[in-house]
């Protein structure tokens, strides 16, 4: 069992602490949307369903799936390629885990190999797959050798993500540490936003 906190619902919180494949469906969801929004995808899901098994999940028609993401409220505010991503994932884990999403990280002694599992997955890109080695680890004391270098800055102390929180008031406590970061213009690793292009003045015309 994890120590997340993360929705302000106690059933879809203890699901994402208790279910390989519901955090990772949170994980993936967690774009362009709330945190909160997106990590109680997993838990409508399995509303809608009556399960969240990979195997079941890829094999759905595309546009059946699709629709149950779309059911209001809708999973995410793209829920088109967020389904997409979805069954792509959990192909995977029916395929190469044994349908069992906790198996992409059990009884896994280095973290380089577990990065690279999870860059292997649909969405799943660098950034992500680092904030979710951060995630297992501080969260679920899955702490493969390396797992700090692996995690990047995410591994540190500061409230940078969803790692870093187990209740309302850390929770509090990311949503200021972002807060800050983006008033100084940096990013999720504190490192300096790209400067912003402004477009050239055209000289005034004589009239």
């Amino acid at each position: 069992m994890g120590t997340l906190y993360i929705t302000g619902n106690p059933k879809s919180d203890a699901l994402l602490n208790s279910n390989g494949t519901a955090l990772m469906i949170g994980m993936l969801l967690d774009q362009q949307v709330p945190m909160e929004w997106a990590f109680n995808g997993a838990f409508t899901l399995k509303q809608r369903l009556g399960h969240l098994d990979p195997k079941k999940i890829a094999a759905m028609n595309p546009d059946d799936f699709l629709a149950v993401c779309l059911e209001k409220p809708a999973i995410h505010r793209f829920p088109k390629a967020m389904a997409q991503r979805i069954q792509g994932m959990c192909a995977i884990i029916a395929s190469d885990y044994r349908n069992k999403a906790e198996n992409i990280w059990n009884n896994i002694d280095d973290a380089d190999e577990l990065f690279q599992r999870l860059r292997k997955l649909p969405g799943y890109g660098e950034e992500k797959a680092q904030i979710f080695i951060a995630l297992l680890a501080k969260r679920f004391d899955v702490q493969p050798t390396g797992w700090k270098k692996a995690a990047g800055v995410f591994s540190d102390t500061n409230p940078r993500t969803v790692a870093d929180i187990t209740s309302p008031e850390t929770l509090l406590k990311v949503r200021a540490w972002k807060k800050a970061e983006k008033a100084a213009d940096r990013d999720k690793q504190s490192r300096p936003l790209p400067a912003k292009k402004t477009a050239a003045k055209k000289p005034a015309t004589k009239k």
